[in-house]
């Protein structure tokens, strides 16, 4: 796994690691920037049939790519995504946003995924869950 930034680097309060904690508490938060992402490696090939994402409302992006890629290949655009951010009056900051995508079946060992147009002015992300469902080969 690897991100392209973290909040003030603080990787022990919003590091990668916590995209697949399973904790409600922990997420990774990006810095700044007009595109975030996140590449999985997986350490075997896997075909990809859904992708979650759990986004804090007023932090998500309002585009998402996915691009993947056999080992030794370069990476190629999968699909492309667009998550809805409920900025409707919220009671809190807090509350989360559960998207969830069919994504086209396709056999990987790496995926990127790319948020760019972020929701929030400085184009910072957060993400509470990222699961990626499929099956290994």
């Amino acid at each position: 796994r690897r991100v392209s930034s973290v909040l003030n680097r603080d990787v022990k309060q919003f590091g990668k690691q916590h995209l697949f904690d399973g904790s409600e508490e922990t997420c990774w938060n990006s810095d700044q920037g007009t595109s975030q992402w996140v590449t999985l490696d997986f350490p075997r090939p896997v075909k990809v049939s859904q992708l979650h994402i759990q986004f804090q409302g007023g932090f998500s992006s309002r585009l998402c790519t996915l691009e993947g890629c056999r080992t030794g290949e370069e990476l190629v655009t999968i699909s492309e995504l667009y998550p809805q951010d409920s900025h409707a009056m919220q009671i809190s900051l807090l509350r989360m946003m559960l998207h969830r995508f069919q994504v086209q079946e396709t056999v990987l060992d790496k995926l990127k995924i790319t948020f760019g147009s972020s929701t929030d002015f400085f184009g910072r992300v957060v993400v509470y869950h990222l699961g990626v469902l499929g099956e290994r080969l």
